[in-house]
């Protein structure tokens, strides 16, 4: 199977289909995850705010799982090769507004799909694996941003007025 990176390697792929969180938010949090190894993705998810964090750990576990069982592959050196979010379904609803009306409330479903494989396979998935752990702050200590530090930087919440 090819992954988003070009090359042939064992992967395994879970799905999860019409899960009842909109793309959009989904996608953030499959950003996180990947090129993780997955025990630490599995880590990340656990204790990440973001209601679509416990969809994504379910399809993480089971993509892991699905490689240990089918391909007999180490669970503990599985990356995350690929993760996307592709939008199904939407369900269309109506609230009911003043005089007659009526809005349009979208609640948008998701296709979460993650695959795994081994990191030994790959030169150019270990690299991706390390740079993704050094973005997500998963090695060393915590470096804070320029304007933060010195509360530059910071917008007001007046819209461009002066008070």
């Amino acid at each position: 199977m090819t992954s988003q990176l070009g090359q042939e390697a064992p992967a395994a792929r879970a799905t999860a289909r019409f899960v009842r969180v909109a793309p959009m938010k989904a996608r953030r949090v499959v950003d996180l995850i990947r090129y993780l190894p997955t025990d630490e993705a599995l880590a990340l998810l656990r204790f990440a705010p973001q209601s679509a964090s416990e969809p994504v750990a379910k399809v993480v576990a089971s993509a892991v799982a699905n490689a240990e069982h089918n391909l007999q592959l180490d669970p503990a050196a599985l990356v995350v090769s690929a993760a996307f979010v592709d939008e199904g379904p939407t369900l269309k609803r109506i609230r009911p507004r003043a005089q007659g009306r009526a809005y349009r409330i979208n609640k948008r479903t998701s296709h979460i799909t993650v695959e795994v494989s081994e990191v030994g396979g790959s030169p150019e998935l270990a690299q991706k694996s390390r740079k993704a752990r050094r973005d997500t702050g998963q090695n060393g200590p915590a470096v804070q941003q320029d304007g933060a530090a010195t509360g530059r930087g910071r917008r007001s919440n007046t819209r461009g007025g002066t008070r």
